[in-house]
């Protein structure tokens, strides 16, 4: 299967994350702490990363921050705090799921699969995209690429993660379309809606700070999901 890296500075955390994914089929190399998964990402290379961010030595942001240089691994956060301050923060780090603690060994699995699924799939599609196509907003002050992945905003290239260009053009593919939470999570995310949208909202509100002026084109549908809307 995956050879998964757990990192959390309590050994009874890393034994059930441990027991879980080795029944899943999945190896496990565990991490007493930041410092040492960054040690160990030099030496050889990983299917997945599951990190705790408070822990001693280097903590999990700081560890991601590395970890980022020379890898784009998907990692999963672990967190006792819930605060959109640190969701977001991880997420600007290009983290790929976020876990808050207490957490069921059950469905951080399925969050586990979801995102190695999502990592070894074709990309998304680009819906309504031809190849070669340039959608351009206002004049052209939004200006975006959809088969180079680039988006320009008033001439200035725009640097987002992964999942932020991901949620960005498949909105833009569906334009003038109501999606709910559960469709853009399903697509987005590849994996069934847990009943937590505060990952998708947390990526909307990283999206409209990208966007800028153009942050207008993303409509709240209140109690629905999102649309984008223009021509």
């Amino acid at each position: 299967m995956y050879h998964i890296l757990v990192v959390d500075d309590e050994s009874r955390i890393r034994a059930i994350i441990r027991k879980y994914a080795e029944f899943e089929g999945h190896t496990v190399t565990e991490a007493g702490d930041g410092m040492e998964a960054v040690i160990l990402c030099r030496k050889e290379s990983f299917d997945l990363i599951i990190m705790d961010i408070m822990m001693p030595e280097l903590d999990g942001f700081s560890a991601c921050r590395e970890i980022r240089k020379n890898s784009q691994t998907p990692i999963i956060m672990l967190s006792a705090r819930g605060e959109e301050y640190d969701k977001i923060n991880g997420f600007e780090l290009g983290i790929d799921d976020y876990v808050v603690k207490p957490f069921s060994p059950r469905e951080l699995m399925l969050r586990v699969d979801a995102v190695l699924k999502r990592v070894h799939r074709p990309p998304i599609a680009a819906g309504n995209a031809t190849p070669n196509q340039i959608i351009e907003l206002d004049n052209g002050g939004l200006r975006v690429d959809m088969t180079a992945r680039i988006v320009s905003v008033e001439g200035e290239r725009v640097d987002m993660s992964p999942k932020e260009y991901d949620l960005f053009f498949y909105l833009l593919s569906n334009r003038n379309i109501a999606l709910s939470r559960e469709k853009l999570i399903s697509e987005v995310w590849g994996y069934d809606f847990y009943g937590d949208a505060r990952t998708l909202d947390t990526h909307i509100k990283l999206l409209r700070k990208s966007l800028g002026p153009y942050a207008k084109y993303i409509v709240t549908l209140r109690g629905v999901g999102y649309r984008f809307e223009g021509d």
